[in-house]
């Protein structure tokens, strides 16, 4: 386990292979492992970068409110840290897509590509505080909940869960771990709000080639909006089919291959 001070935060970071530099962050709630079936597949010809968000994995936890800035420059200043310059291709699914496009437009000489994996889309995100979901959640964790049940409700969220179960064990069972992921939910539409705003002012790195690889899984209206982001954003869009939401679990081959393609 490598921890890297960020901040004043301590930052949980893997590092495979040897190449190019990708960098991938989860989802909502996810982890390091869940690019696990991933990693192989890019690390003979890429130096993966994996990371854990505050309060995620098996970093340590903040109060702090996520910004979008904040995020683009979690993710430079753990490329300075292990002086990994750049540029990278930077890879985010789901919520993480919004902090990998904010990377890239406010770091477009660091950026060498952009992936976006089955990304949140918002075009009218709501920009409500934060307040109640994170007080509740402090009640939960008080109550000792996440270490109770917090296994089970990320199998109930995740249905079927194809993490290895100790590793879910490790990270669950831990209330940092479900502070971490109510305050970022929390925190999602003011993030959004912030990149629809920065794509008014900052636009993407000229010739760094962006994609957009959605997971419709039979919804057409998921897939109008995937395909919506890759018009305004003038990416390549490709499906992962079939797959769900987890497409790094799903259909790890389609993930890793749009990976190195991006550079």
């Amino acid at each position: 386990m490598t921890l890297v001070r960020l901040g004043g935060l301590a930052h949980h970071v893997t590092v495979d292979g040897h190449g190019p530099v990708c960098v991938l962050s989860a989802g909502l709630g996810l982890c390091w492992f869940d690019w696990d079936p991933v990693v192989p597949l890019l690390a003979p010809h890429r130096t993966v970068v994996r990371f854990d968000r505050p309060g995620h994995g098996l970093s340590q936890g903040s109060p702090a409110p996520p910004t979008l800035a904040g995020e683009a420059g979690r993710i430079a200043a753990l490329l300075d840290a292990l002086r990994l310059p750049g540029p990278v291709t930077v890879v985010g699914h789901s919520i993480a897509g919004l902090h990998a496009e904010g990377f890239a437009r406010l770091h477009p000489d660091r950026t060498a590509g952009l992936v976006l994996v089955d990304s949140s889309v918002e075009d009218r995100p709501r920009t409500g505080g934060p307040g109640l979901t994170v007080a509740a959640g402090t009640v939960l964790t008080a109550l000792g909940l996440p270490a109770a049940l917090g296994p089970a409700l990320r199998r109930l969220a995740l249905h079927p869960d194809p993490a290895p179960q100790d590793q879910v064990r490790r990270v669950y069972r831990t209330s940092r771990v479900w502070r971490g992921a109510l305050r970022e939910n929390a925190r999602y539409g003011p993030v959004a709000a912030e990149l629809l705003a920065l794509r008014r002012t900052r636009p993407l790195p000229p010739g760094a080639p962006v994609t957009v690889l959605a997971a419709p899984d039979g919804s057409a209206r998921w897939e109008h909006r995937q395909r919506t982001l890759a018009r305004r954003l003038g990416a390549r869009y490709e499906a992962a089919v079939p797959s769900g939401h987890l497409v790094m679990w799903d259909d790890p081959g389609t993930v890793a291959r749009v990976v190195l393609e991006a550079l």
